[in-house]
């Protein structure tokens, strides 16, 4: 992932209510396996190795914030058990053959929490975040993101 990635996921993730955060973390796997399955395509197989596991550390994120309290749970352990076998044998034997499985179920995974997302009304995990608008001002070829809070001196750590 690059950084230009990374900081849009970022900027996703400080506005982002648990739900969202579910949806961007199965998005980001889907990207690292994709991204890991071009670079084997190109014979880099050091990128190929960096970016699944990658995205088998999201995996592993997703199995411990699975609480057991709830039956759905087990489903979902299950999922991103296979899944992480997957990844585990592309990491083996060097190739992708086994990612395509992978890559469907976290695709099916994605589209279901989607949904949830959009009806989750809940405020944004990430509290004392500057407000992020987009659109505002455009620079060459790109769109310009900014920060704004009324706030600004209480940002950072509180005592």
């Amino acid at each position: 992932m690059d950084s230009v990635m990374t900081q849009t996921y970022a900027a996703r993730v400080s506005q982002a209510n648990r739900s969202e955060l579910i949806v961007i973390m199965y998005e980001i796997i889907l990207e690292d396996l994709k991204n890991g399955i071009k670079a084997y395509e190109n014979s880099d197989i050091k990128t190929f190795g960096k970016e699944l596991k990658h995205a088998q550390k999201f995996v592993s994120k997703l199995i411990n914030s699975l609480d057991f309290k709830y039956v759905m749970s087990y489903d979902l352990m299950q999922l991103y058990l296979y899944t992480n076998k997957r990844i585990i044998a592309a990491i083996i034997k060097k190739k992708p053959d086994d990612l395509e499985s992978a890559i469907k179920v976290m695709n099916r995974l994605l589209v279901g929490f989607e949904g949830v997302a959009k009806e989750d009304t809940s405020e944004p995990l990430m509290q004392n975040t500057q407000q992020l608008y987009a659109g505002l001002t455009y620079g060459k070829g790109t769109l310009n993101e900014t920060y704004i809070d009324p706030k600004q001196h209480s940002r950072g750590f509180k005592a």
